[in-house]
């Protein structure tokens, strides 16, 4: 259960903090003194720090430093009645995660601390760990998944912007954070930023910071992200969504290290590692003039490719079942195992929301479940008809070789000519090696250096049809010698 300390002087804040946090999502603890806090950072190690700027004893600024030499990385947000620009100024660029003004706002303190807990939980607990450990992790064995975290470990110790592409919940995060855990800077702070959550102006002064009456609403000075996160590790989510604005900003940060807040001409210097993600095909934003080359580039040092779900279906049983760990214990369920048909049809499926759909299909299933094992009935019903993609023109032959085939569709003028010629080789390829192995799925599995059930998907998805024989033949009951196995359904 994540821990909140809040060190201040007032019975009546303390109360207030106890009893409108105080759950069985996050445990409150107190101190009213600094000598008081510090014993107990000491002994408790809490996530998050709410620290009053004047106590009996000393003041926030003064125990700050100590605090952040205890765990430099654990989020400490600043709340005074007395607060100064200078005094807030000082305060975040110590490393203060936030920094508010009594009377407390309850609507934007409870957003401050949802952010100070993620903070927390993303710097300290690492994306790749023991199977037996809690947390959000890489999971997967696959060919294609260790490769790139062979790609992780090489990459995480250099002092290099990195650019991490795949789709929509692919676990873009999870390789950031990976990098993060493995650099030099994982005893610096971690800070996150998605790009397409914040308007323009918004964006940049989450960035950059702003000065007071920068813009309508900056009611003071704002130190932005840079500043909080310099010498350690900043996350940009969707930077394919930033504003051509904000892009020639963000290129001089790369270039030089150096900015303005907003309505401010005074140069900041910082050091900062950039990690970028983005499920957007960037050289086609580039190619249509929606992001800028020269940023491409300078975030563009190494490349990491998140591999979609359906890219690895041999990691399906893996994830499924560490789900299935993870929400019994979250949830307070008792379901043991995954039934092998219901496996089976996890294996099928293309998952369409990768890894992030798989987590939901699992959590859903689960709640859904009587029993102790998951079975096939409790699945979503949409895994069990899953759609095929669209055939080639069904006025082009089946066995035309692909140069005709490529070359008719070009003179039809018609699109996805990749995807098309693609699925036709795929057709042709498959049904003949089945035939070879006259329908033996495993054997046409090695000679294709595919596994099994990305075989058994392709298989489903292009209409080709193994009968039932094959299956016990697999099992001991080998066919009649010459029998062919492989056929084309409809």
């Amino acid at each position: 259960m994540p821990t909140l300390l809040v060190i201040d002087d007032e019975e009546s804040v303390l109360y207030s903090f106890r009893r409108v946090f105080d759950s069985e999502d996050v445990r409150v603890e107190t101190a009213r003194t600094a000598a008081e806090g510090l014993r107990h950072l000491r002994e408790h190690n809490p996530d998050v720090v709410v620290l009053d700027l004047q106590l009996p004893d000393s003041s926030g600024l003064q125990i700050f430093p100590e605090i952040r030499g205890l765990d430099a990385k654990r989020p400490v947000i600043f709340i005074t009645a007395h607060g100064t620009t200078e005094t807030a100024i000082e305060a975040m660029k110590g490393g203060a995660f936030d920094y508010l003004i009594k009377p407390l706002d309850l609507d934007r303190l409870s957003q401050v601390l949802e952010r100070a807990f993620q903070a927390a939980r993303l710097m300290h607990v690492p994306a790749v760990l023991p199977a037996e450990e809690e947390g959000d992790r890489i999971v997967g064995r696959s060919t294609i998944m260790q490769e790139m975290c062979k790609l992780i470990g090489r990459i995480a110790p250099q002092n290099v912007n990195v650019l991490i592409l795949g789709e929509s919940g692919t676990g873009k995060e999870l390789v950031a954070r990976a990098l993060y855990h493995h650099s030099r800077r994982n005893n610096k702070p971690f800070l996150v930023i998605n790009c397409a959550a914040l308007p323009e102006t918004l964006l940049e002064s989450e960035l950059f910071g702003h000065e007071q009456g920068a813009f309508t609403g900056a009611h003071r000075r704002r130190i932005g992200k840079f500043e909080q996160c310099d010498t350690g590790t900043l996350f940009l989510d969707e930077i394919g969504d930033m504003s051509p604005a904000v892009q020639a900003k963000m290129l001089r940060v790369l270039q030089e290290q150096r900015f303005e807040r907003l309505g401010s001409n005074e140069t900041v210097q910082t050091h900062v590692r950039v990690l970028a993600a983005t499920n957007h095909d960037l050289e086609k934003l580039v190619a249509e003039g929606r992001f800028r080359k020269d940023l491409y580039y300078r975030l563009n040092v190494v490349t990491i490719h998140a591999p979609p779900l359906r890219a690895r279906l041999d990691d399906v049983p893996e994830l499924a079942h560490y789900f299935l760990y993870r929400f019994n214990r979250e949830l307070g369920l008792d379901v043991r195992t995954i039934a092998p048909e219901a496996l089976e049809v996890l294996q099928g499926y293309s998952w369409p929301g990768n890894v992030r759909e798989l987590q939901s299909v699992i959590k859903q299933s689960m709640l859904s479940t009587s029993g102790h094992v998951l079975a096939l009935e409790f699945l979503p019903e949409r895994l069990h008809h899953e759609h095929a993609p669209p055939e080639p023109s069904k006025e082009l032959p089946a066995n035309l070789d692909l140069e005709a085939l490529t070359e008719a569709l070009l003179q039809k003028g018609e699109g996805d000519i990749y995807a098309k010629v693609s699925r036709a080789m795929e057709r042709i390829l498959l049904a003949r090696v089945l035939r070879h192995t006259k329908g033996h799925q495993a054997q046409a599995s090695e000679l294709l250096g595919l596994n099994r059930a990305t075989l058994r998907h392709k298989l489903r998805s292009l209409g080709l049809a193994v009968d039932k024989t094959v299956t016990e033949e697999e099992h001991g009951d080998g066919p009649a010698p010459g029998e062919d196995r492989s056929s084309e359904a409809g």
